[in-house]
């Protein structure tokens, strides 16, 4: 029962799939470890419709309602992330500078064009997915982008600034991410070949270097490079799968 609720908390901080609720600060440090199965029934929801053919002949737009679906589904949360640290890297060389910025709910040129291209790649990639026949592929990119963010939160901790993001990376340790590595591996190996899981996996690591260096020279992470490294995630898995289908 206590794992249930675990896994409920996270389900409905991360998406609209379960009710939200407040909860206490080691409540919040317990999700982590979660998001990688929220993001599986995430995925399992958005693509069903799909592999039960719905729009078979217009991956396109398939593609856009994922996309779509994604944004709802999850309040925009992890677009957020990234616009914002995308915003605040042009002015890393003055780390209170960084913190200033990123702490501005407005969004900038930076911001959109982050927004843009994600978006614009998210698309593309999902209507390249469906054109290739394979719709249930598409559930396990947001497990890929999951299993990223926990591994920033394990690579990114000692960084975490004091908020609601530092519980989350408080709950990152080297055991979570091994078990949550296993489990993203296994449901990729039940649907893809062995390269897609290996272009995934090196795409992955290479997005957490420029995150982890940002975090090093700013002296700090939040829940915005947590955000950004879900969507740099869901693009890695996009582009493994997509590269060998």
């Amino acid at each position: 029962m206590k794992a249930l609720n675990e896994f409920l908390l996270t389900l409905g901080f991360l998406t609209r799939l379960a009710p939200a609720r407040a909860a206490t600060d080691e409540e919040m440090r317990r999700t982590m470890p979660w998001t990688p199965l929220t993001g599986l029934l995430l995925g399992a929801v958005i693509t069903l419709p799909f592999a039960l053919g719905l729009f078979r002949d217009e991956p396109w737009v398939q593609a856009w309602l994922v996309v779509l679906a994604s944004l709802w589904l999850t309040r925009g949360l992890h677009y957020d992330g990234i616009a914002d640290v995308c915003d605040a890297f042009t002015a890393h060389f003055d780390p209170q500078r960084f913190w200033t910025v990123i702490k501005d709910s407005r969004c900038g040129a930076f911001g959109v064009i982050a927004l843009v291209m994600t978006l614009a790649g998210q698309l593309v990639l999902f209507a390249a997915l469906f054109a290739k026949g394979n719709p249930a592929a598409a559930l396990w990119p947001f497990m890929t982008g999951r299993l990223n963010c926990v591994a920033f939160g394990v690579v990114g901790k000692r960084f975490a600034r004091p908020g609601l993001g530092s519980l989350f990376y408080s709950g990152a340790t080297l055991k979570t991410l091994a078990v949550n590595a296993a489990m993203t591996l296994a449901i990729g190996a039940l649907l893809l070949p062995p390269q897609a899981l290996a272009i995934t996996a090196a795409l992955l690591i290479i997005t957490l270097i420029p995150l982890h260096k940002l975090a090093k020279e700013v002296n700090g992470s939040n829940g915005d490079f947590l955000g950004a490294s879900i969507v740099l995630g869901e693009l890695c898995g996009l582009l493994g799968i997509v590269a060998v289908l």
